[in-house]
């Protein structure tokens, strides 16, 4: 097996993952409104299904480019693990109660963009490989 279709495959696994992850955070939010909205505040809830909602939709249009090897999934990519880095640390610094695993989360965080970075090098490659 070559390492770069290896490595896309894990991308891949990691995308799908994460939009299975915010998919069930929307349908939780929506399905327990009541019960969010009575023990914390409305906002709260709202951003939950909004940002839920967003990086879903992310995800759905992540997969499909990946899977139909589009040339722009590369750029989208690194746009998308950026962005969800920062709105990961953002949520957990403003709204979560502090945890004591903050080094588990800043090692596996960076292992993921490395992971992303070497893979978006082999999706641009194959891509302008294709165009050839």
């Amino acid at each position: 097996m070559n390492r770069s279709v290896f490595r896309v495959t894990l991308v891949l696994l990691l995308v799908l993952t994460l939009t299975a992850w915010n998919a069930l955070r929307v349908w939780t939010s929506l399905a327990w409104r009541t019960v969010l909205n009575e023990f914390s505040a409305p906002s709260i809830h709202m951003i939950t299904t909004i940002s839920g909602a967003i990086w879903a939709a992310i995800g759905i249009l992540l997969l499909w480019g990946i899977w139909q090897n589009k040339a722009w999934t590369a750029k989208l990519l690194i746009g998308a693990a950026a962005g969800y880095t920062v709105w990961y640390w953002c949520e957990r610094l403003i709204w979560q109660a502090p945890r004591p695993n903050w080094p588990f989360a800043v090692i596996v965080n960076l292992v993921l963009l490395i992971l992303i970075l070497f893979t978006t090098k082999s999706l641009a490659r194959e891509a302008y490989e294709r165009k050839i």
